[in-house]
């Protein structure tokens, strides 16, 4: 699991954009204008920041060592996930879509509108 890799399936969402707001080497995934996803350009391992829900995310930090409290981020609703060989691209696929569908349904209505119709 590489960064283009990362980057590749969090844009093959409907209404991603990507942009470098913070610095050059943290890559910003936004739905709707809400970010959903920061990829860390420059991190070895690769790593990065997806939202959960606050019981997911606990639950996931607990059963693998390579999720971990969101670094500079909320900790009750982001993990930081460290691409390690442990983990299956299918679980990080997963926790992507978790990431977007609940910024997704946090939009009003017509963000949704302007973006999924």
């Amino acid at each position: 699991m590489n960064v283009e890799a990362l980057r590749d399936y969090c844009l093959s969402k409907p209404g991603t954009t990507e942009s470098l707001p913070f610095d050059p080497e943290t890559l910003v995934l936004k739905v709707g204008g809400k970010m959903f996803a920061l990829i860390s350009l420059d991190a070895q391992p690769v790593s990065v920041n997806l939202k959960c829900d606050p019981e997911r995310a606990v639950q996931l930090r607990d059963e693998f060592s390579a999720v971990q409290p969101g670094y500079h981020m909320n900790k009750t609703h982001w993990n930081t996930v460290i691409m390690h060989p442990t983990l299956r691209w299918s679980q990080v696929q997963e926790w992507i879509d978790h990431s977007y569908d609940l910024v997704r349904k946090s939009l009003s209505k017509a963000a949704q509108a302007q973006f999924f119709e």
